[in-house]
């Protein structure tokens, strides 16, 4: 299997994670890709819009057929691949923020959103989803995000070959997924806390619906389960659990 092998490119779709499912369940085989130039309602993680204007960004869903049932290392095993695509594409150095957010300067460049259908305990596939902000300006952004979003392009100063940033990324997505499928869950959580944004030992806030809890971030567990110490205890967080994370 290779990443890239078969692309579908659509013109517009709803969702390219939408589009991907079905084709998963016509038969479509694993490390197919699915990309538009716009997408009508797009979607991030917790059920939150993702921005999709058409041209400015590479919005993609590959599918995938593993054998494991646990996915939760597999966003981020896509997340250290985006950031090695980014740099080997257009020079930048971008950084993660956990579990699923590519940034830059604390502004958010991309997402993944990975999502699995099952037959019972089984996984009958496993769509991958990403989004990269690449060519917007500003004003090309709705006001609410602003303050919060940013490009490649805001953070070169230049425009950016998108067709670059795809050709790097199915490589070095498939190597990552690889290294995922063989197990190496040490490897893939050590790089990941490599370039995540919350260094060791901070102190953090993490917001739930349950409450706010307070502690000191240390690092990610084998099921990307943020360890948080408090009081002297561990606690391990799910990304399910969190709204938000604050920290110094």
């Amino acid at each position: 299997m290779t990443i890239g092998t078969t692309i579908h490119s659509f013109s517009t779709c709803p969702s390219t994670n939408d589009l991907a499912k079905r084709l998963a369940r016509e038969g479509s085989a694993e490390g197919t890709v699915v990309l538009a130039e716009e997408q009508t309602e797009g979607r991030g993680t917790k059920g939150r819009s993702w921005h999709s204007p058409r041209g400015q960004g590479l919005y993609a869903s590959i599918i995938l057929r593993p054998l494991r049932a646990d996915l939760s290392l597999l966003p981020l095993a896509a997340g250290v691949a985006c950031l090695e695509a980014i740099r080997e594409a257009t020079g930048l150095e971008a950084a993660l923020e956990w579990p699923n957010d590519i940034v830059w300067k604390h502004r958010k460049l991309g997402g993944i959103l990975c999502e699995g259908e099952f037959l019972g305990s089984a996984v009958s596939f496993a769509v991958l989803g990403i989004g990269l902000n690449i060519g917007q300006i500003r004003d090309d952004f709705p006001a609410a995000l602003r303050r919060t979003a940013t490009s490649l392009r805001l953070a070169l100063g230049r425009e950016v070959d998108r067709a670059a940033v795809e050709t790097a990324l199915w490589p070095v997505l498939d190597r990552w997924y690889t290294t995922w499928v063989r197990g190496r869950k040490e490897e893939i959580v050590r790089t990941y806390e490599s370039r995540l944004v919350i260094p060791a030992g901070a102190d953090v806030e993490v917001r739930r619906e349950e409450g706010t809890l307070r502690g000191v971030y240390r690092g990610i567990d084998l099921r990307a389960r943020l360890k948080l110490e408090k009081d002297g205890k561990e606690i391990l967080l799910s990304p399910a659990e969190i709204l938000a994370i604050d920290y110094n």
